[in-house]
């Protein structure tokens, strides 16, 4: 029976590049993925190609393709990225020119292009916002970008036309491995429940090394062997769907039902519809079992026909944010801290600095768990003996911000003794929205270079 490997390169935007080597040189791989874009990843790519035309594809393009594509050449292991972010196109030329220096030869890329929906975004500004229910018109003014998640097949296109290394904008992240198991098994799209097995591939891959321990471990607890040198994951899928999940030997890490498990249920609303471009993924059948140390076999998943609807990622201005520190240490700190906050808010509300939201809090008593249960926590403990003030502000302007940061640093003389450490940070902030696009609204297109 035909199986495929697809390994992981990366579960996020600036994900290590030695695990991936690694991966592609000792873990026997036909594919292997970068998945870096995160919902506000694109809206802060599109940014930079708004005042950089030839940028906006992921900062780490070259570097990472410096590492594998001579492994890519050698091995005959194809890639597929959705690091083309918001310049897939651009992105290419990058791969392009990057191989050429390399004197790599018999290479070729593609970019899948089709998912920036922001030149005809007019069109959407009745569609309601799915996290407030609010016309989009109502951010229409601060709109930056606008990113339909594409399914797999502009991917299997590029595949179909001997493609080597494949550079998408904003796809579905299981699309980047349910793409290479259509185009190697020869899946028909109608197949939904081999669609939904292949999503949960691709679901189980997407983020990297957290199905091989990263962000599991918990010392005394939960304890991952080697976590220095975790190794990122490998998919086995079979042509009937299939799925083993595993690593190579060599790495650190561990692949156990638990680590599965966690990662199976990791941006999961209802598992029994998952909806996905391609196909609306039913997880809630889905076993987990251990065939051999660091092989678990996840079987179960099925699927039903897509909803027709496209999920678009839409980015909008939403004023700036500050955030400003100051620390204070050894006996009282924490009373003096608190004096130092309460100063601050009479301080906003005296000079009439308008915020749109303040949060005071303390780092190292109740900057995680906010006020009662961590005034309990402190109830239980001696008072700690260093404490760090943040206080943070969203501001409609950046005038605004800075005020609010200069008189967190005013705190230096005007405040309790003992302060010092003083950090002040202002950023634009990019808020995202999200809304449901008709699917035929999205028309692929694909663009080829060869070396």
């Amino acid at each position: 029976m035909k199986t495929i490997r697809i390994g992981s390169g990366a579960g996020y935007s600036g994900d290590r590049i030695e695990p991936a080597v690694e991966v592609m040189e000792h873990g026997d791989v036909d594919y292997l993925i970068f998945e870096c874009l995160a919902e506000r990843t694109i809206a802060l790519a599109q940014q930079r190609r708004s005042r950089h035309p030839e940028q906006g594809y992921n900062e780490l393009l070259a570097y990472r393709m410096r590492h594998v594509l001579p492994l890519c050449a050698r091995k005959r292991i194809k890639v597929i990225t959705n690091m083309g972010a918001a310049n897939p196109r651009a992105a290419v030329e990058v791969v392009k020119e990057l191989a050429t220096s390399l004197g790599l030869t018999s290479l070729k890329v593609a970019a899948v292009l089709g998912d920036d929906l922001f030149p005809q975004i007019a069109r959407y500004h009745s569609f309601p916002i799915l996290e407030t229910g609010q016309p989009l018109k109502t951010v229409q003014s601060s709109l930056v970008s606008a990113n339909a998640y594409l399914g797999a097949q502009g991917i299997v296109q590029a595949l179909q036309a001997g493609t080597d290394v494949v550079i998408t904008g904003r796809v579905a992240d299981p699309a980047l491995v349910l793409a290479p198991l259509l185009f190697e098994f020869g899946w028909d799209m109608s197949q939904y429940d081999l669609l939904g097995k292949g999503t949960l591939a691709g679901h189980l891959l997407e983020c990297g090394a957290q199905v091989t321990g990263g962000y599991f471990a918990d010392p005394g607890y939960k304890d991952v062997p080697d976590l220095a040198h975790l190794g990122f994951p490998i998919i086995e899928v079979t042509e009937l769907g299939e799925v083993t999940v595993t690593k190579v030997v060599e790495a650190g890490g561990m692949v156990t039902s638990a680590t599965v498990k966690e990662q199976l249920l990791y941006e999961i609303h209802d598992p029994s519809q998952y909806f996905t471009p391609d196909v609306t993924a039913d997880f809630s059948q889905v076993t987990v079992t251990e065939v051999a140390p660091n092989q678990i076999q996840v079987s179960g998943a099925r699927g039903h026909a897509p909803n027709g609807q496209y999920k678009t990622s839409v980015g909008y201005r939403d004023g700036f944010l500050v955030e400003a520190e100051i620390s204070y240490g050894g006996t009282s700190a924490y009373r003096r801290a608190r004096l130092a906050g309460q100063i601050i808010t009479l301080r906003l509300a005296d000079v009439h600095v308008p915020v749109k939201a303040l949060r005071v809090e303390y780092i190292g008593v109740n900057s995680l768990y906010h006020d009662v249960l961590s005034q309990h926590i402190v109830q239980e403990r001696q008072e700690p003996l260093e404490v760090r003030l943040r206080v943070a502000a969203r501001t409609a302007t950046r005038a605004e911000a800075e005020r609010v940061g200069n008189e967190v640093e005013a705190l230096y003389t005007n405040g309790p003794a003992g302060g010092g450490g003083v950090r002040v940070h202002i950023s634009e902030e990019l808020a995202i929205a999200s809304i449901l696009i008709p699917a035929s609204d999205v028309q692929l297109e694909l663009v080829y270079e060869e070396i």
